[in-house]
């Protein structure tokens, strides 16, 4: 065995799945190679979410072949199940390998690849598992994920993702909760649940079970101090689960959902089952239960069709709306979807003028909603390493804000209350440490 390395792209789904690997390859006698130094094996975990994110898997698999020269490189992730052709062009890849084979990647690198890339890829199906890794102490970060969902039912006009994921496949309840014990006897104070369409986890499942009915478990049993949950789909962002949410010091006030567009005949088009309307009113339901949550926001920019007045309905909307930040993605056409096929595009130029314009949005939303924390008082987890460019103690609070404050090393993953003192230009916002707490 010798050292390795893992280069990853992409959501908090991939994070996870990144991390499994790394704990699977220390099992299996595998080295973290030093930051600076070449590695024996390189893991380039890949996405193919937008034709962006295909290129840069594109350059991360090319730099791990230049900087490790010696190493053996495997490739897998989103575009290593849709696009194994591509990578299969790149002098230097040895493995590449599908979502369906990804647990296997210790036992595959200890094949002999041969001349070419060996390609192990195949279709995900309705009959696939639920493919999960061993949880242990985290590799790399303070707020470990947890994936408890992964694949889509959705098959939303533009998005790959169900082509590379395969349907709907939920981590079983006992599972979730074995995982997140074992995560908390490790010393980790915030567990992140995460999936590719985190609203339909347990639909699968025999007995069904449901987000909200996880909620209950988890609150009951506590093992953890801190569960945030990742991006979750309007409509499925029921009343129960804003509720537990505001009902308990358990769940972080903080909430991530994917809107695309604020105009309601480009949603069809995108095939997205909800409107305007909804999304609104979800937003206000979290916001007068909770007035100092988090709400992030996706909006998809340049989609085929969306003429000015298009665009100027989802600028409208975000406006109005008491969104806290958001993320703007311009338009990819991704081969196999039928929104690539669709014969009214958006100019280039247009497309990322639209796009500017919303980033421009966001920032004044994000600055708004952080200057409204100053003098409030929030529980903070300490990340186990300073900021780099202050040399400050950093952390992020219930409600998603990143703090810096002074403070010594022996805060570092624990919560610490924090009193809001002041938020610069640059959003960066600074706090006072009260006391800490180890709960």
């Amino acid at each position: 065995m010798g050292t390795f390395k893992i280069i990853t792209l992409g959501c908090k789904v991939n994070q996870y799945e990144s991390d499994g690997l790394a704990m699977a390859l220390s099992a299996a006698g595998w080295r973290p190679a030093p930051a600076a130094a070449p590695a024996d094996l390189c893991v380039v975990n890949t996405c193919a979410v937008t034709a962006s994110a295909a290129m840069q898997g594109r350059g991360a698999v090319r730099r791990a072949i230049r900087e490790n020269p010696d190493a053996r490189i495997a490739v897998t992730g989103c575009y290593a199940q849709v696009a194994a052709e591509a990578i299969q062009e790149i002098a230097g890849v040895d493995f590449i390998i599908g979502h369906g084979d990804k647990h296997r990647l210790t036992e595959i690198i200890g094949r002999d690849p041969g001349p070419a890339p060996q390609t192990i890829r195949r279709r995900l199906g309705r009959s696939e598992p639920f493919a999960s890794f061993f949880t242990g102490p985290p590799f790399s970060r303070t707020r470990p994920n947890l994936k408890i969902q992964d694949g889509c039912n959705a098959f939303c006009t533009y998005c790959i993702v169900p082509h590379a994921r395969g349907p709907s496949r939920s981590m079983a309840v006992e599972t979730v909760m074995d995982h997140l014990k074992s995560l908390g006897a490790a010393g980790c104070r915030e567990v992140v649940l995460s999936g590719i369409h985190l609203g339909c986890y347990g639909q699968d499942l025999s007995p069904a079970a449901s987000l909200e009915f996880l909620m209950e478990r988890i609150a009951a049993e506590r093992p953890v101090s801190r569960v945030r949950l990742s991006s979750i789909e309007p409509p499925e962002l029921t009343d129960g689960i804003i509720r537990k949410t505001a009902d308990s010091d358990l769940f972080c006030r903080h909430f991530h959902i994917p809107l695309q567009s604020g105009d309601d005949g480009i949603l069809k088009r995108m095939g997205r089952p909800y409107d305007a309307a909804v999304f609104q009113d979800r937003v206000f339901c979290i916001r007068n239960r909770m007035p100092a949550a988090a709400i992030g926001v996706d909006v998809l920019v340049g989609f085929p069709g969306e003429t000015d007045a298009a665009f100027q309905n989802t600028m409208a909307l975000i406006r109005d709306l008491p969104v806290s930040y958001l993320h703007v993605f311009p338009f990819s056409p991704r081969p196999g979807t039928p929104a690539a096929t669709f014969s009214d595009p958006v100019p280039p130029q247009l497309v990322k003028a639209r796009c500017a314009a919303l980033r421009e949005l966001g920032e004044q939303k994000k600055g708004a909603f952080f200057r409204k924390q100053t003098g409030s008082t929030l529980r903070v987890l300490v990340e186990g390493r300073r900021d780099r460019a202050t040399g400050l103690l950093k952390g992020i609070s219930e409600n998603y804000i990143p703090i810096l404050m002074e403070g010594s090393d022996e805060h570092k993953n624990f919560f610490v209350d924090v009193k809001i003192d002041k938020v610069f230009e640059d959003h960066s916002v600074h706090g006072v440490a009260l006391h800490p707490s180890s709960i």
